[in-house]
């Protein structure tokens, strides 16, 4: 490629110039591992170099013929160790780099995790389809309605497998909880509740304000901003970003992984029409700007879901669920991250972290149960085996949108004063509320935005 700057590189490849181009020219044995290979090496990237995507990259490189071959990061020093803990599973140091675009430029490359703050999700994501390269994009997939819209078309345009971190999509207690209740076993659902009252605040717990200073030596914050609008750079803001409206949807993020379990739990859902919300920053009040209290309630044809977000329930647990011997039940009021489906005949209690589900019916009977170890790691071969077979993964970027706009919704009705609000599912746009439609898309710089044509 020639010598152009970062800007530039995102400017011409969103358009479809350069690297779409060649990902549409390229035969499918380079644009993919082939069909009906099991033991061709996958060789992916990572980008974006912390914790959770340190550990995915393990959970990926732990599973048969995969390989990293490069660690991507604005921070040398983050990238260094992350690459030095994926070598001592695969027993190769992976490549690192600060510039994505030579991963995109690799053909040896089939697919790219990425574990970038928030406001990079999309657009990694999309450059990556163009480049040819399939993608796990870590939650929350966007930042708005229409960059994960665009997800999804840019996945469809270029024939890429693009799945969702939303993991419990591929383990066994889920799809065993979704065919109970598909077989009418708790009868008609009107009503579910999804609870995401966490212990403290997700993204900092207080956010102290601190001043504005020069970054770091060697540290490119114009890159690391990326599409967030520009602004100085701030330690507060670069170190707990989730706490900022720019960069992500703060604990509404954490709590995507039980939206998904619901729509999954529903039949997949389409959007609601009613969304009302009340809530405020009550507990913490400091530079955040998320709530930290936020009650949020959906309305769909015959069916209504409650969201319930806060960070500073510190009796509830994220723990796995411990069986009590008396009664047999785990103790489900503690569970932090707890599903409950109120159905006529019975109600499902299941828990994202309590890692599994129980039926009550009538006399406190448990009619059925199931319950597993932490099996995340189904979600990552599920990925792998679709960068081979072509088809589309558990929690398709069109599945992961879905979700991810429960949570937008969510937070467009707060800042929009906690009113109510009528959406369209067919055009994704609010009804005769322009003022909300302006939250639809998410803020992003010239040299970032992602056009209506892919």
């Amino acid at each position: 490629m020639s010598q152009i700057t970062r800007r530039e590189f995102v400017g011409r490849s969103i358009q479809g110039t350069a690297l779409a181009a060649a990902a549409t020219a390229l035969p499918r044995a380079a644009r993919g591992v082939q069909a009906g290979s099991p033991h061709e090496k996958v060789v992916l990237a990572l980008l974006g170099a912390g914790g959770r995507g340190t550990q995915v990259a393990l959970n990926l490189v732990s599973l048969q013929n995969v390989e990293f071959k490069y660690v991507c990061d604005l921070e040398a020093a983050r990238a260094g160790r992350s690459a030095g803990v994926l070598e001592k599973t695969q027993g190769k140091l992976p490549q690192t780099t600060a510039d994505m675009r030579t991963v995109f430029d690799d053909k040896d490359v089939h697919g790219v995790l990425v574990a970038t703050p928030e406001q990079w999700h999309a657009l990694a994501t999309i450059l990556a389809c163009q480049a040819g390269k399939d993608v796990y994009v870590e939650k929350c997939i966007s930042r708005s309605v229409e960059e994960g819209r665009k997800m999804v078309q840019a996945a469809r345009k270029y024939q890429r497998v693009v799945q969702a971190g939303t993991q419990h999509r591929s383990t066994p207690y889920m799809i065993a909880a979704r065919q109970y209740i598909q077989d009418g076993n708790l009868g008609e659902i009107f009503y579910v509740k999804v609870c995401n009252m966490l212990p403290s605040t997700y993204g900092g717990y207080p956010l102290k304000a601190v001043p504005d200073t020069a970054p770091p030596a060697g540290f490119d914050w114009d890159q690391w901003l990326g599409p967030a609008p520009e602004r100085p750079y701030n330690a507060q803001v670069h170190r707990n970003w989730h706490g900022y409206w720019d960069f992500s949807g703060g604990n509404s993020s954490d709590g995507i992984h039980q939206l998904d379990q619901f729509r999954m739990l529903l039949g997949e859902p389409p959007h609601p029409h009613a969304i009302s919300c009340v809530g405020g920053r009550w507990r913490y009040q400091d530079d955040g700007q998320m709530p930290d209290m936020h009650l949020v309630s959906f309305q769909w044809d015959k069916l209504a879901m409650s969201f319930e977000n806060s960070g500073f329930t510190p009796v509830l647990t994220k723990e796995p669920a411990k069986i009590n011997p008396e009664d047999k039940l785990p103790n489900w009021l503690q569970s932090s991250t707890r599903i409950e489906v109120y159905g006529t005949k019975g109600t499902m209690y299941i828990g994202r972290h309590f890692l599994g589900w129980q039926v009550l019916v009538p006399g406190s009977k448990i009619a059925a149960e199931k319950f597993d170890p932490d099996q995340g790691m189904y979600h990552y071969q599920n990925w792998v085996d679709c960068i081979r077979s072509r088809q589309r993964a558990n929690a398709d970027i069109e599945i992961g949108h879905m979700g991810a706009c429960l949570e937008h919704l969510g937070n467009i009705a707060y800042r929009m004063g906690n009113q109510q609000l009528k959406f369209d599912p067919q055009t994704e746009k609010f009804i005769g509320n322009d003022a909300a439609n302006e939250y639809l898309p998410a803020a992003a710089r010239k040299h970032y935005r992602i056009p209506d044509v892919l």
